[in-house]
């Protein structure tokens, strides 16, 4: 008796579908994002954010919805979450509101990533591992500290009490952010010993 297939990841190769266009302009906006923040526009950057998440949701429930899940769409929605990121905290470093340190540590784990991409690649022949469950809490709690902070930085409204809980979200979320680093590290680690021993015993 065959053992049944598992589920492709993807629907259609096709890159311009409806997840994908709302994922571009998402994109587009990073750095307006960055110039309203820098700018000191910080209720338009707190209200852009909220609508980057909106769309977020939109596009990965309409690309379940009209079957149109593609490789395109699966990199685009992490590689926008992780520019916003690295966005909010240039902008905020910038500013004086975050030490230079906290886009050190996030920065660097995503340079480990990407020196990651060769070895996953001759292992698997994709760019990159599935997105683990540690590294979607890293991107919430990241994606919700930074507007608590710069609205608790924002002496006009009054709200000093957001800046510490955003910077307890923030001090988890890097936590969290470098805890599945390490993940596809070991992991990656251990798709090239099972790859170089399966060349070593081959006939």
């Amino acid at each position: 008796m065959s053992q049944a297939q598992p589920a492709p990841e993807w629907d259609t190769d096709k890159v311009l579908t409806v997840p994908n266009l709302i994922s571009f302009v998402r994109l587009l906006g990073v750095p307006v994002f960055g110039w309203l923040i820098i700018a000191g526009h910080d209720v338009w950057a707190v209200g852009m954010l909220a609508l980057f998440g909106a769309t977020d949701w939109l596009d990965g429930w309409l690309a379940r919805k009209l079957k149109q899940r593609s490789p395109l769409g699966i990199r685009l929605d992490p590689a926008a979450d992780r520019l916003y990121i690295l966005m909010a905290i240039i902008a905020l470093v910038v500013r004086g509101i975050l030490p230079w340190w906290m886009l050190v540590v996030l920065l660097a784990r995503d340079v480990m990533l990407l020196m990651l991409v060769p070895p996953i690649r001759r292992a698997t022949g994709k760019l990159a591992l599935p997105v683990l469950r540690t590294g979607k809490a890293a991107t919430m709690f990241l994606l919700m500290a930074f507007p608590l902070v710069l609205i608790g930085s924002a002496k006009s409204l009054g709200i000093q009490a957001a800046f510490w809980v955003g910077w307890t979200f923030a001090v988890a979320g890097a936590v969290l952010y470098w805890t599945s680093g390490i993940m596809y590290l070991r992991r990656t680690v251990e798709m090239a010993r099972e790859r170089r021993e399966a060349i070593d015993g081959s006939p």
